[in-house]
């Protein structure tokens, strides 16, 4: 087992969340309707899935999910090829409802990186390092 094939966040407001990533971010799916059972994007490499909490959670264990506070300890990334495409997607984000965690800056790693929030606060890290190279679908490659 040496790959992830979809990651599905489970959402409070379907309609909102795809709204964000369809409209706002420009994530591509299929669905057309406002108020889906979930939403599947066509993302290059993994899959990105929304389905409702509440829902995701009686798949998963059958129990009411819990409230999350803060920092889930988790994020999603983005991996740029340019800082100015950072900066474009984090701009973009916000654009479309999201919340800026973190201005886009130079970080300790030597990488230029930035933190949004989506409408559920799950955390995406948008990052750019000037030694990283890609494979044919965009994918970062990591040695």
């Amino acid at each position: 087992m040496n790959r992830i094939n979809l990651i599905t966040l489970g959402v409070q407001d379907i309609h909102l969340s795809l709204t964000f990533y369809r409209d706002g971010l420009g994530f591509q799916t299929s669905v057309k309707e406002d108020n889906p059972e979930i939403v599947f994007f066509q993302n290059d490499g993994t899959k990105l899935a929304l389905y409702p909490l509440e829902e995701l959670a009686k798949d998963a264990n059958e129990q009411e999910p819990q409230a999350r506070r803060g920092f889930s300890g988790i994020t999603l990334a983005y991996n740029a090829k340019s800082a100015e495409e950072v900066d474009g997607v984090m701009e973009t984000a916000a654009k479309a409802g999201g919340t800026i965690v973190k201005e886009s800056k130079r970080v300790f790693w030597g990488g230029y990186s930035g933190y949004f929030a989506d409408p559920d606060g799950y955390m995406w890290e948008v990052a750019y390092g000037e030694d990283w190279t890609f494979d044919e679908n965009d994918m970062l490659i990591i040695e």
